[in-house]
């Protein structure tokens, strides 16, 4: 249980400085063992505007099973394509706690080369 304590407290120190506005809401992202999440979120109101993830329906069938770097860059591109939809061009990123490397950092890598701005 250390390991879950100590990322949720760096998920509230993140949280102190790090918030979502009209004009650059937050692009926050959880993990598990399986699957990966990404929302972008309007603190202003409490409102999510889009979401992706692993099990979305757009991304069925084209994830390796066991390629979980590659899934997790498909999810960011995936997450930037949905905010051009809905005109989102800027966000402030969130890495909810956990470490930026592998899965977090390629959802992040994605997101900017589907044409995101941190």
């Amino acid at each position: 249980m250390a390991n879950i304590e100590s990322r949720i407290h760096r998920k509230e120190r993140i949280r102190k400085k790090v918030s979502g506005t009209v004009e650059r809401p937050r692009l926050t992202i959880y993990k598990s063992l399986k699957h990966l999440h990404a929302q972008v979120i309007d603190d202003s109101t409490g409102k999510t505007l889009v979401h992706a993830s692993t099990l979305s329906k757009e991304l069925k069938g084209k994830l390796e099973e066991g390629d979980k770097k590659a899934a997790a860059k498909q999810v960011g591109l995936l997450i930037a394509e949905k905010c051009k939809a809905s005109k989102i061009e800027k966000v402030v990123f969130d890495r909810n706690g956990f470490p930026y490397h592998g899965r977090i950092a390629a959802i992040a890598d994605g997101a900017r080369e589907g044409g995101l701005q941190f």
